[in-house]
């Protein structure tokens, strides 16, 4: 994971959110090139290309910056976006609110209803970082996520730790929601199917009398 380009024929489109500062960057260049980098404010957005499993989709991740000018435009990044992952600065409590504010804001889009959602709670390298029960309490994820898969992973965007779990997380989610989408289609076939042989036999039955 996290090598250049993508043998598989499905990319799978991922938007990453979160507030200013909270990492977003670091951890999506380190995961790529696994190298530490001094990062500025995202102005606009990055794109970078993800590979997962062989049997998985590869992942193109839009990196939105999250700065407070920025956020009004997240919503354009929505469109054709198939997970979520959403970064929070775990060592800034401070933030944690404002972090739960803007969160909830964008799960109330209808563009991103039902879709996964990936908690990276990042800078775990730090003391005293939040663990994911505090985060999953701050945030509200049990009240707000009831309609949707959603994990939180602890990492560190310094040190790489994490990274690779919950990306690969993400995949995971990703194909568990197709195979659903798959399954709730086929059980749609088998319910139609005998509501349109009665509907035949009712239309047949008409035609005779």
């Amino acid at each position: 994971m996290g090598l250049h380009g993508s043998k598989h024929p499905h990319q799978a489109q991922i938007v990453m959110l979160g507030l200013d500062g909270s990492g977003k960057s670091t951890l999506l260049y380190k995961l790529k090139y696994n190298e530490s980098v001094i990062t500025v404010p995202t102005v606009g957005f990055n794109v970078e290309m993800l590979e997962t499993e062989a049997r998985g989709p590869g992942l193109t991740v839009w990196d939105v910056g999250g700065q407070q000018r920025m956020r009004p435009h997240w919503k354009h990044y929505y469109p054709g976006t198939e997970a979520l992952v959403f970064v929070v600065d775990s060592w800034d409590r401070r933030r944690l609110d404002e972090a739960k504010k803007e969160l909830h804001q964008v799960l109330r889009s209808g563009s991103l209803k039902s879709l996964p959602l990936v908690v990276l709670a990042n800078k775990q390298d730090l003391p005293g970082a939040a663990s994911p029960q505090e985060i999953t309490h701050r945030l509200d994820l049990r009240r707000v996520c009831g309609n949707r898969d959603w994990f939180v992973q602890l990492c560190s965007g310094r040190t790489g730790v994490g990274l690779e779990e919950g990306f690969r997380r993400v995949a995971y989610l990703l194909k568990t929601s197709l195979k659903q989408t798959e399954a709730d289609i086929k059980n749609t076939v088998k319910q139609l199917k005998p509501k349109a042989i009665t509907m035949m036999t009712k239309t047949q039955g008409l035609g005779c009398s």
